[in-house]
């Protein structure tokens, strides 16, 4: 099933993805260490394969694009 996500253009989204696209590794261990990855912003476009969110970081504006396949979970604020 596929979402319809053109209703919350202009929305503050929460994105927690899923682990396996947070990999990183232990330099002292050499295995990899899975995180969870968080990304916030306003929802401003949505395309066949991911959603684009804007953002500020440091008074910069900065878009983030986000992989569909990569998302576990969404939440959506001021609806």
């Amino acid at each position: 099933m596929q979402m319809n996500w053109e209703p919350y253009i202009g929305k503050t989204v929460n994105i927690t993805m899923f682990e396996n696209f947070g990999i990183v590794r232990d330099p002292s261990s050499d295995n990899p260490v899975y995180e969870i990855v968080f990304k916030s912003g306003t929802l401003v476009g949505v395309f066949d394969d991911g959603l684009l969110l804007e953002t500020r970081r440091d008074a910069e504006s900065m878009r983030i694009y986000v992989f569909l396949k990569a998302i576990k979970c969404v939440e959506i604020y001021n609806y």
